[in-house]
């Protein structure tokens, strides 16, 4: 099987953020490391950061701290969280801000004194949410692309993916294997480090925020490669996805700022039902307590026509929502709503994967050569992630991983060729399948199956079911037949992005269903109660092609929970 060879000293897979930050700081070290990035669609114009609405929480203002913010983060992550990754989330993201200002050209809002505007955000002690206006992740995006088109030292790969990382004899990550989607090609690069930084796998679900092109690719070859993950079971559903009938923007966000500025929900009956689940904060509640409250009032019979529950912004004003919120108004407009003057008709949208790839305070991973950042790893927001710690998350984490990896570079690693031409043929099977499955139909199955037995509200019979299932859809999305050219070829990318689809989908689902309790995002009915001896970690190991489970318990360096 014939392919194109590459080297670089440092490959970055994802381009959003996190792998943009890691440019911005690889780039810093001396001597200056070749980069290759690797993008599934345009840079700066795909990925889930530049569709960012809201913005970026960091510790600003003298009357906020970081232990502030800290507690925020630990607490809303169900005291889950890897508390010494969490706390560099916290102690990096305001020397973030001050860096994606004054080096890359990002400009936030401001207050009339000229310091940095920062917004509410649920579940904070303080309003710290960094942004610009309700477009934040254009304004980060934009300026970080034009910057990386500055420095003739890294190739962008555009409209290409990544299929499976490359080891050599000993195991150690050495390079990519990728695929062209517009010649059909594929391209083996070798690298003295790799990152994997290609956001999660939340469209596995019917109703789902992310962009369309993710489907968990580098948690998916992190899995092949043998790498360990943590509390894959904590997926993130946002309380306000827009519902659109059956069309793509279903499920796309009306942000948490709306909530934050005082938004209101009603349920189908015009209750404001927030009041019975969280008389304190009502609406300002965390994402995984609004969520499931919707959720149960749209199960009890008093959703709207759609299945939804509305959200009223009205009463803020025109003046207000045009100011502070020109995109969602915007929007809301090109789907027939008003979001000025009228009730918007939402549900909760898969949204995010707390869990993911294992990684240590410099991003590796636990195989030799691999890092990961942003959503392909896990641990920094434990059981449920704030609003606006997504973003910083994203370039906290890009930033270290670029500045621990260029310390890390192999000379001139060799490429396994026997390896990567036995990959290439298996990627490649799918031209010539036999298989009369639809792959366009065969995604929908998927998410409804997801939807239905691993959502917003899960059961152990549902979760044993999907965990049957979804080795069976698996091998369907493997073996369907999609013809044609290798190049520009939709189906082939659809059938490859199922195939990893499924293999995370099966992460969720095996970890959700070894942890027999409730917390943060993750709710058992037939478990409904937070259990204090489930303060552990599940742990997910590849071995032998099979998914073995085991748990460990949180280590509690800064931060111990109540003890009731």
């Amino acid at each position: 099987m014939n392919f194109e060879r590459f080297e670089t000293d440092i490959l970055i897979i994802g381009t959003g953020g996190a792998g943009m930050l890691a440019a911005v700081h690889a780039l810093e070290q001396r001597p200056r490391p070749r980069i290759a990035m690797v993008v599934k669609g345009l840079l700066g114009q795909s990925g889930c950061t530049r569709m960012v609405q809201g913005g970026y929480n960091a510790v600003l203002n003298v009357k906020d701290s970081l232990d502030l913010h800290y507690g925020d983060t630990i607490r809303g992550g169900g005291f889950l969280n890897h508390q010494e990754l969490a706390w560099k989330l916290v102690e990096e993201a305001p020397k973030r801000i001050i860096e994606l200002e004054n080096k890359v050209g990002c400009l936030f809002d401001r207050n009339r004194d000229g310091t940095i505007h920062q917004k509410p955000f649920a579940g904070q002690s303080f309003d710290r949410t960094v942004h610009k206006g309700d477009l934040t992740g254009i304004e980060i995006m934009s300026n970080l692309r034009d910057w990386v088109f500055d420095h003739p030292e890294i190739t962008v790969l555009q409209e290409c993916r990544g299929l499976d990382l490359i080891q050599d004899a000993n195991g150690r990550v050495v390079g990519a294997l990728l695929l062209q989607v517009h010649t059909g090609k594929f391209i083996a690069v070798t690298a003295g480090a790799t990152l994997l930084a290609t956001g999660g796998g939340a469209r596995m679900y019917k109703i789902s925020s992310p962009s369309l092109e993710k489907a968990g690719d580098g948690m998916a070859m992190a899995y092949r490669a043998g790498a360990r993950f943590v509390d894959m079971e904590m997926l993130q559903f946002h309380p306000t996805g827009l519902l659109v009938g059956t069309s793509i923007a279903t499920g796309g966000l009306l942000e948490e700022g709306l909530r934050g500025a005082g938004a209101r929900l009603y349920n189908g009956l015009g209750e404001r039902f927030m009041e019975r689940y969280s008389p304190e904060k009502i609406e300002r509640a965390t994402r995984d307590v609004v969520s499931r409250s919707s959720y149960l009032e749209i199960m009890a019979g008093r959703g709207t026509a759609s299945g939804g529950v509305h959200i009223d912004a009205a009463h803020l004003g025109e003046e207000f929502l045009l100011k502070n919120f020109p995109g969602m108004v915007e929007r809301c407009r090109d789907y027939g709503f008003d979001l000025l003057h009228d009730k918007v008709e939402v549900s909760p949208s898969a949204h995010y994967q707390m869990g993911g790839i294992e990684i240590d305070l410099d991003c590796r991973s636990t195989i030799e050569g691999l890092f990961a950042a942003g959503e392909d790893a896990g641990g920094v927001h434990g059981a449920n992630r704030l609003g606006g710690n997504g973003v910083a998350d994203s370039i906290v984490f890009g930033g270290v991983a670029g500045d621990a990896m260029p310390n890390l570079l192999l000379n001139k690693p060799a490429l396994p060729e026997s390896r990567v031409a036995e990959l290439c043929g298996q990627w490649s099977a799918a031209l010539t399948a036999k298989s009369d499955d639809n792959i366009f139909s065969l995604r929908g199955e998927i998410e409804t199956l997801m939807w239905e037995k691993v959502g917003v509200v899960r059961r152990g019979a549902d979760l044993e079911e999907a965990a049957r299932v979804l080795p069976e859809l698996r091998d369907r999305a493997a073996n369907s037949r999609t013809g044609g050219a290798a190049a520009s070829n939709p189906a082939w990318n659809e059938a490859i992005n199922l195939h990893n689809t499924c293999v995370v989908a099966e992460m969720v689902t095996r970890s959700a269903l070894a942890r027999t309790e409730s917390r943060g995002a993750h709710y058992r009915e037939d478990f409904p109660k937070a259990d204090l001896a489930w303060l552990r970690n599940v742990i997910l190991t590849p071995r032998g092609g099979e998914m073995h489970l085991d748990t460990r318990p949180v280590e509690f360096t800064r931060i111990k929970p109540p003890q009731s």
